[in-house]
Order: C-alpha cells, then sequence, then structure tokens
C-alpha cells in the first residue's frame, strides 16, 4: 500500500460519496488509476463497505451504555450461544470478548432508561450469566469510524 493509496483510504473515510474526479485530484491521480486502485482495495477488503452514518440523536437514541458481562461457562457451546444472543440485540452496536474481569464488552444505544431496562432484560433474558454490570456514558468526547492509516 503506497501513499496514494493510505490517501484515497483517509479521503473515502470522511467522504465517500466524492466523485472519483475529486478524489483522484485531492491525491494526484488521474480518475482512471484512481479508480482502479479504489476497485483493488474492495477487492482486497481494505474497504468493507460504504454507508451512511446516522446521528443517534436524530434516531432518538441519546444514551449511550457500556455493558460488561462475566459468562457463565466457558464451554464452546455457551460461548456460541451467548455470542448470537447478544449480537441479534438490535441495541448493541459494538461486541466484543475481552480479557481481564469481564469477559464481554458491548456498546449499546438506547433512548432512555427504560427503555435500557427493557433491553437488560433481554440480554440476561433465556441465557445463564455470572455477572453484568453497566455504564452509563455522561458525555461523548470523540466519535470517530475514520482508522489511522499510518501503519499499514
Amino acid at each position: 500500500m503506497d501513499r496514494f493509496d493510505k490517501e484515497i483510504i483517509r479521503i473515502l473515510q470522511q467522504d465517500c460519496t466524492l466523485p472519483v474526479a475529486e478524489i483522484a485530484g485531492l491525491v494526484g491521480l488521474s480518475t482512471t488509476p484512481c479508480w482502479r486502485r479504489i476497485q483493488q482495495l474492495e477487492k482486497n477488503g481494505v474497504l468493507r463497505k460504504r454507508v451512511a452514518i446516522v446521528s443517534p440523536d436524530a434516531m432518538n437514541l441519546g444514551m449511550t451504555v457500556f455493558v460488561q458481562v462475566k459468562a457463565a461457562k466457558h464451554d464452546a457451546q455457551w460461548l456460541t450461544r451467548f455470542a448470537q444472543h447478544a449480537s441479534d440485540l438490535e441495541e448493541v452496536l459494538e461486541f466484543y470478548r475481552m480479557s481481564g474481569e469481564y469477559d464481554y464488552m458491548l456498546k449499546v444505544l438506547v433512548p432512555d432508561m427504560k427503555a435500557f431496562d427493557l433491553f437488560y432484560k433481554k440480554l440476561v433474558g433465556g441465557i445463564d450469566l455470572s455477572d453484568v454490570t453497566s455504564s452509563f456514558a455522561m458525555e461523548q468526547i470523540k466519535y470517530t469510524t475514520a482508522l489511522p492509516v499510518e501503519y499499514c
């Protein structure tokens, strides 16, 4: 990956709706080579998809909650079942298996405490968990979907 690819990625992470000709001009390439590079980045899985980023506030999702879960069991069947169960909950935007005291971390968006309580009941219902704790974000200081390109 050269400097052109990195700059194309940087630009697309900010606005993927820009015309190829404009991206080409910004990186110093003509349109056709720039388009080929974008296609190659897609083919190689570097560019996974192009999406719209929606405002949580506009969708009435003003409460961000980080939920930490301790597994009740550590066998493959339970882990698979819990991963599917939590992944199926629409309120879960991000879901990680962790090292440390808690086994899983979920980033959850809901409108308010009442909605979180309903979510919590869905999360713990029907699956055996050892411990669940939640932290409520009071302020979002930084949010980006743009990945650093210096390391590739």
